[in-house]
């Protein structure tokens, strides 16, 4: 277990729904819905993600994740933004983050991931880009979308794969928007 105190998914209050999750390696994870109570955990996470994944995940430099950033993940409204967890069952320890934040009319949703670079390659990624595209489908959201740095080419790769299609991210080169279409 890691030394910040968090509420690893048996310790959490009842009611709140932990799912588990295989990725195509078959390792099994557990997943729930960030609360307040997870900032000093997810805090954490972000200070071991690299600078490089931080600037990909946020879009801008920075030597940590703000505490305006943290609130947004902390306290998702849990129809239109949801923030989730992944927790390694047998030591507890936090290893990725995921967001699913839809617009006001249910259109569009994006969805952003980090994944610990120590459990990069065992699917993980693949997995939660699955479990918000479903998040967004049950929502009713037309198109899913991420925003990627041109130099993440490996998330780029990992959505290509997954079906979503890119395109130029209007004003600014450097980014691009890939998407998906369900309706």
């Amino acid at each position: 277990m890691t030394d910040t105190a968090i509420l690893a998914p048996a310790d959490r209050l009842a009611g709140e729904t932990t799912r588990i999750l295989t990725t195509r390696c078959g390792l099994r994870l557990e997943v729930v819905p960030a609360t307040e109570h997870d900032g000093p955990a997810l805090a954490q996470f972000f200070a071991q993600v690299s600078e490089e994944d931080r600037r990909f995940r946020f879009l801008a430099a920075c030597s940590q994740v703000s505490r305006d950033q943290l609130d947004l993940l902390l306290h998702p409204d849990h129809f239109r933004t949801e923030s989730f967890l992944v927790f390694e069952p047998t030591y507890g320890d936090l290893i990725a983050s995921a967001l699913l934040a839809c617009d006001g009319a249910l259109d569009t949703a994006e969805i952003a991931v980090s994944v610990r670079e120590d459990y990069r390659a065992h699917g993980i990624g693949w997995a939660l880009v699955d479990l918000l595209a479903q998040e967004a489908q049950r929502r009713g959201v037309r198109r899913v979308i991420s925003i990627e740095s041109r130099e993440n080419r490996a998330a780029i790769e990992l959505e290509r794969e997954k079906g979503f299609t890119p395109y130029p991210f209007e004003g600014d080169p450097t980014l691009v928007i890939l998407a998906k279409t369900y309706r």
